[in-house]
């Protein structure tokens, strides 16, 4: 899978300038291919910090050439809808509620939306309507956590 070796070629690099590296999704449509690397830090993320790891990435990418053709680079905070694309990540947002959609149908359905409960190996355990279900990791195409809006204009409309 693309994904797994840009990972392992672009992650040590965004890691050393400062940053965490999220993850990357790559959707290689051979009319519009679109490389989008998710970065994240304590302070935030800044225009200034996309546009530093946008040149160095961009670099890499021109050396190692690991994308055949023509494609777009972007590089972007998580925001506020994070993807979530490591047990690491799901462990470490356990309370939160989130949106999962898989490659392949699991009892009849593709898309779930859950309370994330942890991870058992390589599954994802989520909270569904009163009972836990289990996502293999290898199975889930995008996650993304459901921000609570409500939850965050009211501390904003507190201070």
């Amino acid at each position: 899978m693309k994904s797994v070796k840009l990972t392992k070629l672009l992650q040590p690099l965004v890691e050393d300038l400062g940053y965490e590296f999220v993850g990357l999704d790559y959707g290689s449509d051979p009319n519009n291919a679109v490389l989008v690397i998710y970065i994240d830090q304590e302070a935030g993320v800044k225009v200034e910090d996309c546009e530093k790891v946008s040149r160095e990435v961009a670099a890499l990418l021109d050396v190692e050439d690991p994308i055949p053709g023509h494609y777009n680079l972007e590089v972007s905070s998580p925001g506020l809808d994070r993807p979530l694309f490591t047990p690491d990540q799901y462990e470490r947002f356990t309370g939160e509620v989130v949106r999962v959609s898989l490659f392949a149908p699991q009892d009849g359905r593709r898309k779930f939306k859950g309370t994330i409960l942890g991870t058992e190996g390589d599954q994802v355990k989520l909270e569904l309507d009163g009972s836990e279900v289990l996502l293999e990791m290898n199975n889930i195409a995008k996650a993304r956590l459901v921000p609570d809006y409500d939850n965050l204009f009211s501390k904003r409309e507190a201070q």
